[in-house]
């Protein structure tokens, strides 16, 4: 009885979805249709004697198509340019860089070897992470101790944004010099001179280039830096910006006993994007997305918040992994900051207005109504979620209504390369790509979360079918996955 009941609402709720969303033209049709009969029955003297009876003055049909030129001009400069993303490459770890469960624990007994708590701590976050055998950590955390060296640091900036570039440059033909933008993002290795400085040098860009290296931003970054390159290129015309999202590992393994602070060392790994954005009309061709919308919210939170993320509790004997602080409520709260600003932008009518009546519910006659979500699924055929950790995915899957094939590469990319901070979102879209699963038309809502606490949307179209890449970060492994992601992982 319940299955037919839900059934008979799932046809309700589709009805009333199709009849909101296609209110104008089930109202046009018909009068159009009652136009179009009614001129038929005229028959064409009728209309000629029509047309001139109203005695159009040659001057003011020139003045009123003069009016018309005017404000379509208006109307077209006024108008955003179109930002394009012509390509995207991701930098992939060599394999002698992989750190299985085995050897990231053996070096955790060596390296921790007074403090058998902190290692029994890091086992169980590695246990319930979510990560698999295959993901990177740079040279130096291999060494017995770990050697974060800012000669180190450098070697790994280096090692993974020259790759990256070098494999966009390779994939676009676009000449390091063609470069008008430079935006880097890294959140918490930021040296002097700077890694824009350091690119600008290594590829010989322009004098002139307008580069920018942003920092302390957290993995919510890279949506910034595209949000910033979408107001620059529409400043300067017939340009072409590049973006490129990081994090370096090195001088931020933490070597102490802090189980809050070692957290991050389960969870983050090697990294980076490099994305190529352009204004020019030409690449629209070419170009793999548009971008749509780019929306930023920030949810205060005290600092406790931030650093005290895990802590042990005795129950019964057994230790357990609990939140500190509710983290995730931070984040949900950061999140519907981020829906309430989006949901007009880009949510059909037919969800507006549900959303709408909830909300008007709960001001008027019950607060304790339960909040209404609404259906994303319907605005966006792809998600990709920040690939922080196991928790944030299953809450974002919950709280948004998500299958789980949506949240499936933001799973598989936290399996195969671990928290990739900022640059997560776009080995993501690539495991997408490397499924066969972009169509045309396709929409895709890339969701960062990062320090602040910060949520941050890019909303993209996709401009073309495309086909399954030759090469990237998934080409020798793309036909293994998806995987199944055990509860968790005994070791």
């Amino acid at each position: 009885m319940a299955n037919s009941s839900s059934v008979r609402l799932k046809y309700v709720k589709l009805g009333y979805t199709y009849l909101v969303n296609h209110f104008l033209g089930l109202i046009l049709i018909p009068i159009m249709a009652g136009i179009a009969v009614e001129i038929l029955r005229a028959g064409p003297e009728q209309i000629i004697s029509l047309f001139k009876s109203l005695q159009l003055d040659i001057i003011q049909v020139m003045c009123s198509t003069f009016l018309i030129i005017i404000i379509l001009t208006v109307y077209y400069m006024s108008k955003p340019r179109p930002v394009y993303l012509v390509d995207y490459s991701m930098f992939k770890p060599p394999y002698i860089f992989r750190v299985p469960f085995a050897t990231f624990m053996e070096h955790n007994k060596l390296n921790l070897k007074d403090d058998q708590k902190a290692v029994d701590f890091q086992t169980r976050i590695l246990e319930r992470s979510g990560l698999g055998e295959e993901t990177c950590l740079p040279p130096a955390i291999h060494y017995i101790n770990p050697k974060p060296t800012m000669e180190a640091a450098r070697g790994e900036a280096e090692l993974v944004i020259f790759s990256a570039v070098d494999d966009l440059l390779k994939k676009t033909g676009v000449k390091a010099r063609d470069i008008d933008i430079l935006i880097v993002n890294c959140s918490l290795f930021s040296p002097t001179p700077s890694l824009s400085a350091m690119v600008v040098n290594k590829y010989k860009l322009r004098s002139n280039i307008k580069s920018f290296n942003l920092s302390g931003m957290g993995c919510s970054c890279s949506p910034i830096s595209v949000d910033l390159a979408r107001d620059l290129l529409q400043v300067h015309p017939n340009s072409y910006a590049m973006v490129i999202s990081t994090e370096i590992i090195t001088p931020n393994y933490y070597q102490g006993k802090e189980r809050a602070m070692l957290l991050p060392n389960c969870l983050f790994r090697m990294g980076c994007a490099a994305i190529l954005l352009s204004n020019k009309r030409k690449e629209k061709k070419r170009s793999k997305y548009q971008l749509l919308h780019v929306v930023r919210t920030h949810k205060g939170a005290d600092d406790k918040a931030y650093k005290c993320v895990y802590q042990e509790e005795d129950r019964e004997g057994k230790v357990g992994i609990s939140l500190q602080k509710d983290l995730m409520a931070i984040a949900g709260e950061a999140l519907k900051s981020n829906i309430t600003t989006m949901g007009p932008i880009v949510l059909p009518t037919s969800e507006q207005l549900l959303f709408l009546f909830s909300l008007i519910g709960r001001k008027l006659f019950n607060p304790k109504w339960k909040p209404y979500i609404p259906d994303f699924k319907q605005a966006f055929e792809h998600f990709c979620i920040h690939a922080g950790g196991r928790a944030v995915i299953d809450e974002l899957q919950k709280s948004l209504q998500l299958s789980a094939e949506h949240v499936e590469a933001s799973r598989m990319t936290l399996h195969r390369f671990g928290n990739t901070s900022s640059s997560s979102l776009w080995y993501e879209l690539s495991y997408i790509e490397a499924k066969g699963r972009m169509k045309k038309g396709d929409r895709v809502w890339q969701i960062a979360f990062g320090s602040g606490f910060k949520c941050n949307s890019a909303i993209w179209k996709c401009i073309r079918t495309i086909k399954t890449p030759a090469n990237g970060p998934w080409d020798d492994c793309i036909d293994r996955y998806p995987v199944h992601i055990p509860e968790i992982v005994k070791l």
